[in-house]
């Protein structure tokens, strides 16, 4: 039998609960962004992209913390880990600021619909760059 095939599964097992976390902690972050930005747009009539923005920003420092803990576990010191979150999270915040840009003013679409759909691919872009740069152990 093929010890290649158990090693792959159970790699893709742990993927998939990692994941799993990952998604769990970012319902976390995502209602704080989401509280921010909507409080933002109707209580104070801002800019959605300019709330989305600074939604996102006040959702990671929330993500930070709980994805350090519990979706990597990392052995990684804060002094390494954290600058490599920031990078990654300017890249979401680069993402975010011009996917709302399209979505919400070159499309017209309303700014919560917008955010769904950008909160989606900033998703994928901020699990993989976590797992494999941000958090990944010295080792």
């Amino acid at each position: 039998m093929n010890e290649q095939a158990p090693r792959a599964e159970h790699a893709l097992i742990r993927l998939a609960r990692q994941f799993s976390r990952f998604f769990s902690v970012g319902l976390v972050a995502v209602a704080v962004h989401y509280g921010v930005m909507i409080l933002l747009v109707e209580v104070f009539r801002l800019d959605e992209v300019h709330a989305a923005v600074i939604g996102y920003t006040v959702g990671g420092f929330a993500s930070y913390s709980l994805n350090r803990k519990f979706t990597y576990d990392t052995e990684r010191s804060h002094a390494a880990a954290a600058w490599r979150f920031a990078v990654v999270a300017g890249i979401g915040l680069i993402i975010t600021w011009a996917f709302m840009a399209l979505f919400a003013r070159y499309f017209g679409w309303h700014y919560v619909l917008s955010q769904l759909i950008t909160t989606a691919i900033v998703m994928m872009w901020s699990f993989f760059a976590h797992k494999y740069w941000t958090f990944v152990d010295p080792n």
